[in-house]
């Protein structure tokens, strides 16, 4: 059972901030206004917008799965002691209800900023699958269109970091809200937003020129956390497992993709870095395909002390091009 701490007292709120260090390896980008993300990828845009102007604390320590995440008190220290919070409602519960009690009036909550996608495993459309027509995804993308879904929602999916342009949108309403307080670096935080864009821009466009000539759209992933990314580009997930990677595969699932790998000659059966690669590797063992590594990003490890979301998002592509048949 997952506990709870959020009653801790206000006077120990402040004791406990000196118990340990919050979360993750703190990224300081400065002695400004300090930041508190949730988890990586919103980590990573305040670091990318606030620039020399906040120094920034990662709640989730590497190579934890931020679903999983119990607070500590200093962690809920570091919240209500906070300039800033940037969270995405839903993701991690237990953050959810610290904001609420100590933050509720200093904090973006991401979701609000962006169209988020609901899933359902009928979003899939197993049997009655159709590929799409050659083009396609390039021409939704050139008008900025997405693929619309026809079935019974089950859940928002989250994972909007993965694909760009939304991911842009996130940075610059974090710039807004940094801006709110502290008007004084509003033109550094809007110039930091602009610099976000522009390489989300050009990281779009190398996925886009990356999958123009592939060979399919389906991707069989371990769990439901690239839906955002098959909607940008024109791809079509099957997953293993649900949104949250705690959700086990029954039987009939199992043996429904299964089949769906053979019949659609999939090469790729896609794990990630924070979960066990168990099952995907029992669906690969039993169709004869391969298996790589696909990154949902929800964090890094302590083996990706080099790596960060612009890196991990290229790896991303490279395994893509060689499951879908790019030249």
């Amino acid at each position: 059972m997952r506990r709870t701490m959020l009653t801790v007292p206000a006077a120990g709120l402040l004791a406990a901030a000196t118990l340990a260090a919050c979360g993750d390896d703190t990224a300081s980008s400065g002695d400004g206004l300090d930041v508190v993300a949730a988890f990586y990828p919103l980590a990573f845009a305040a670091e990318q917008v606030g620039g020399d102007g906040v120094t920034v604390t990662n709640l989730t320590p590497a190579g934890q799965e931020p679903h999983d995440l119990e607070l500590a008190p200093s962690d809920i220290a570091a919240i209500e002691e906070a300039d800033y919070i940037v969270y995405l409602e839903g993701f991690m519960p237990e953050f959810d209800q610290a904001v609420s009690e100590y933050a509720a009036d200093k904090a973006l909550e991401i979701g609000s900023a962006v169209d988020l996608l609901d899933y359902s495993e009928d979003t899939e459309n197993l049997e009655d699958h159709d590929h799409a027509e050659e083009g396609h995804a390039e021409e939704d993308h050139a008008e900025g269109e997405h693929h619309d879904h026809e079935h019974t929602t089950e859940g928002t999916d989250p994972h909007v970091w993965l694909d760009p342009l939304r991911y842009a949108t996130v940075g610059e309403a974090i710039a807004d809200g940094l801006a709110d307080i502290d008007e004084a670096g509003a033109d550094a935080y809007a110039a930091g937003a602009e610099d976000f864009t522009t390489a989300l821009t050009e990281l779009d466009a190398e996925f886009t020129e990356g999958l123009a000539d592939r060979t399919s759209d389906d991707i069989v992933t371990s769990h439901a956390a690239f839906g955002y990314l098959a909607d940008r580009y024109g791809l079509h997930q099957i997953a293993i497992s649900g949104v949250s990677p705690d959700q086990e595969p029954d039987t009939q699932r199992m043996a429904e993709i299964a089949e769906f790998v053979e019949t659609h000659q999939v090469t790729t059966i896609f794990f990630e870095t924070l979960v066990s690669p168990d099952i995907a590797q029992t669906l690969a063992d039993e169709t004869g395909v391969q298996t790589a590594v696909l990154n949902p990003i929800e964090g890094l490890t302590e083996d990706d002390a080099d790596a960060d979301y612009f890196s991990v998002m290229r790896d991303n592509l490279a395994a893509l091009r060689v499951a879908l048949g790019s030249s």
